[in-house]
């Protein structure tokens, strides 16, 4: 409660264009936006963040930021707001000073959301709820906003890998799934940066051949009410709250340091790393949800409202509201904090999570949109990686292709199309053509290049590679949803058992089609991703949403690892080797003199007749370039792929070769060897069932 007899303090003018809170040495100036507040009140409290020791009034209002400066007032303090205005949820403002409420630039937290019915405006069991007024205090339960020196960490760390898009390989990975059972991580360190980026996974992850970690959500989130009332926890993250601040529950002993020196260590190895960021919606939710931060600052101009009844969210996202980057404040806090991590906290680039929702203008979607200006002449933005989710559920909302020049793109029409072909689909051999030499049919426009598309056949959403071989149904009754909740759309096969099997056939099976499934990822044209544990066979036991699972069924079983497993590690590891050494795997234009030949297993060139078969699922693709390899040089200047999705052998007849014979250098039928080899012509060779082999 408020100690009313705390002496007033001194307040000064302070500065309006610097948001947030802001320590100069001597003291911190405080500036919070809102275009239809009435008053804006500044609460201090002690070092435990539970008693409110002072309440000041920011003294001054310009272009629409409230702001004030405070001597004495400096790093450790903890803070928050009171916002009065009108409560009016018919026009789109829910007002109410009695909440507590997080500034949007809080660069870091103390306390978690406890959860009660003090933290929503209105009455919960009121009438047309949401338009009541609730008069109980939020902030015991509330966490608190703290004020940071800006020079606490000091020095410069290694310069970035910028690795070449070219030659990126992004490997997406959960900060505490990747730590919590690694039996190398010291115990106080597990689920943490600090164990992230501990010595023992970081040469791990180098060791595989990617160059870029990307990391779920580390924003900070709260748990979600209904699912701590079942047990479960927002394990994924993607529920912001705050989107300067580090999520808590991944801190460990050196707190926020221990993120840059985690960001140091993959740097140091050559690594990058890549945050997936939640600027598309905020843990608020709709008009029924709770008010910790942007509801109660300015609702009308954070989110966006139904035209003709404010009281209403537009939820173009699925998630109850979206953040409204068409207005211009809101739109800077998005800048600010990217540039804020990207700078201060060093990170290599942002996978935004629904991407869509940031090029929405109020008539749709626009990749000449605000947003997409503003990053596009941003002089820090443009020099990291960016990557767009490409769709969201509102009007027009799938863009995949749709993201102007300098942007990568999810390419879930890669994920279907490969996941169909190796099932055994039939009549989609021209949609795996395309998918497999850089998805030309989407992205070959503007001077867009091959990475512009993310090839991905599994992420943290959806069956893990394991899975999507051994189940034809999820299995999310763990998720407290009846098996509700998650894709169904899954493309997935078990191969004649639901799950684990001691079926020694429908295992060798599995592991040969994870074999293909990878091979066909990372020969592929375009950046591949990788889903942590997939290079090893991990599991979630048909699971396909494991969002709100923080336990064994989603963290990686590093002493689990079966001897197929270690075999599968050896394989992606031979592959992206491979991928590193040979430009023809890692197009980087489209017009680089690339001779592209699609073969029937006859030898000859597909025909017409052939690409519309719809019972053709074998076929073989020839990449050549006259300006590559050459005598006693061991880059490859000619190289055929041959895939063969049917069941059963076929025979392959490749392109005579009067010089060296073809050799097998990568087949998925025989991952150890011995190489066959063939002169081409007449010389048929054959091909296991459900396999893979590059000949070069």
């Amino acid at each position: 409660m408020l100690q009313k007899s705390h002496p007033v303090r001194e307040v000064h003018a302070g500065d309006a264009t610097v948001l947030g809170a802001t320590y100069d040495g001597e003291g911190t100036n405080f500036a919070l936006f809102s275009a239809y507040a009435e008053r804006v009140e500044l609460c201090l409290f002690d070092e435990t963040g539970q008693t409110e020791i002072e309440r000041v009034t920011l003294p001054e209002y310009t272009n629409e930021v409230w702001h004030g400066y405070l001597p004495g007032v400096g790093p450790g303090t903890l803070y928050g707001y009171r916002v009065h205005g009108p409560f009016e949820p018919e026009n789109g403002h829910r007002f109410n000073p009695n909440k507590l409420l997080l500034d949007p630039y809080a660069r870091d937290l103390a306390g978690e959301v406890e959860w009660s019915p003090a933290h929503y405006g209105y009455v919960l069991d009121a009438p047309d709820a949401d338009l009541s007024f609730d008069t109980q205090d939020s902030a015991p339960g509330m966490p608190k906003c703290r004020v940071m020196d800006p020079k606490g960490y000091g020095g410069a760390g290694t310069p970035k890998p910028r690795i070449p898009w070219d030659r990126t390989v992004f490997y997406e990975a959960h900060v505490r799934g990747m730590t919590q059972l690694h039996p190398a991580i010291p115990p106080e360190l597990r689920g943490t940066f600090e164990g992230l980026g501990h010595l023992a996974l970081v040469d791990y992850i180098r060791s595989l051949g990617v160059t870029s970690v990307e990391l779920l959500p580390v924003h900070a989130f709260p748990d979600d009410e209904h699912l701590m009332s079942k047990g479960l926890s927002n394990y994924w993250g993607y529920n912001t709250m705050a989107f300067f601040a580090l999520e808590q529950r991944y801190r460990g002993p050196k707190g926020m340091a221990g993120f840059r020196d985690m960001v140091r260590a993959f740097h140091d190895a050559g690594l990058e790393v890549i945050l997936d960021v939640v600027y598309n919606h905020t843990a608020e939710g709709n008009e029924l949800g709770p008010t910790l931060s942007f509801k109660g600052i300015d609702n009308f101009s954070y989110y966006r409202t139904m035209p003709d009844a404010a009281r209403y969210y537009i939820n173009d996202t699925g998630t109850g509201n979206t953040v409204n980057t068409s207005h211009p404040r809101v739109l800077q806090m998005v800048l600010d904090s990217l540039r804020y991590w990207a700078t201060e906290m060093e990170v290599d680039g942002f996978r935004f999570d629904l991407g869509t929702i940031l090029g929405r203008e109020p008539t749709g979607f626009d990749q000449r949109g605000g947003f997409f200006d503003a990053v596009g002449q941003d002089p820090v933005l443009t020099k990291v990686k960016l990557v767009g989710e490409p769709w969201d559920i509102g009007p027009g909302g799938y863009q995949v292709g749709g993201f102007p020049p300098g942007w990568a793109e999810w390419n879930d029409k890669y994920r279907d199309t490969v996941r169909d072909y190796w099932k055994g689909t039939e009549g989609l051999m021209g949609d795996f053509a395309a998918r497999v030499t850089g998805s030309g049919d989407v992205y070959d426009l503007r001077g867009r290049r091959p990475w512009a598309g993310v090839n991905f056949v599994t992420a943290h959403d959806g069956f893990t590679l394991n899975d999507l071989v051994s189940y034809n149904d999820k299995h999310n009754a763990a998720n407290g949803e009846d098996n509700r909740d998650g894709h169904s759309d899954n493309r997935s096969f078990n191969y004649g058992v639901e799950g684990p099997t001691d079926d020694v056939g429908i295992t060798a099976v599995r592991e040969r089609q994870k074999r293909n499934i990878l091979a066909t990822l990372l020969l592929s044209h375009g950046t591949p991703m990788i889903l942590a544990g997939d290079e090893f066979g991990r599991t979630q036991h048909g699971n396909n949403n494991g969002y709100c699972q923080d336990n064994e069924l989603s963290w990686m079983d590093w002493d689990g690892i079966s001897e197929d497993g270690k075999a599968l590690t050896a394989f992606v590891r031979d592959l992206l080797a491979l991928r590193a050494r040979q430009p023809l795997l890692r197009r980087a234009s489209f017009r680089d003199g690339l001779i592209v030949t699609w073969l029937n297993p006859g030898g000859g060139e597909q025909t017409a007749e052939q690409w519309a078969d719809a019972g053709a699922n074998s076929i073989a693709l020839r990449l050549s370039r006259d300006d590559l390899g050459g005598e006693g040089e061991e880059v490859w200047s000619d190289i055929v792929i041959a895939f063969n999705a049917h069941d059963g052998p076929v025979s392959f007849k490749l392109p005579a070769r009067e010089e060296a014979p073809w050799r097998a250098i990568v087949d998925t039928a025989a991952p150890d060897g011995p190489a066959r080899v063939t002169a081409g012509g007449e010389d048929a060779i054959e091909l296991e069932g459900r396999s893979l082999v590059l000949f070069a």
